[in-house]
């Protein structure tokens, strides 16, 4: 097993090995766990990512798109038309 020397803050260390006791294991044990586990994600996120790239959109759904474009102006505040439509609602 190789070795690693790491820089961190003495409260971060304190809390970290109080947390490792509450899990019964060592703090080498769960930085261990954590940077595999990133490791895996990491390759999981790869994964998704190269399926949602090969992904084609079907050519009805593709004719959606933009449907609604330019029903509202780019520079409507939403906030404003709720207010506005709740004071016409209950008469404010």
């Amino acid at each position: 097993m190789a070795k690693l020397t790491l820089s961190i803050e003495p409260d971060v260390i304190e809390n970290a090995k109080r947390y490792a006791r509450g899990k019964h294991k060592s703090l080498s044990a769960l930085v261990q766990d954590y940077l595999k586990k990133i490791s895996d994600d990491n390759g999981k996120e790869d994964e998704l990512l190269k399926r949602l790239n090969s992904m084609t959109i079907p050519d009805d759904l593709q004719s959606l798109t933009g449907i609604l474009k330019g029903k509202y102006p780019d520079d409507v505040n939403y906030k404003d038309i709720k207010g506005d439509y709740l004071k016409e609602k209950y008469g404010l």
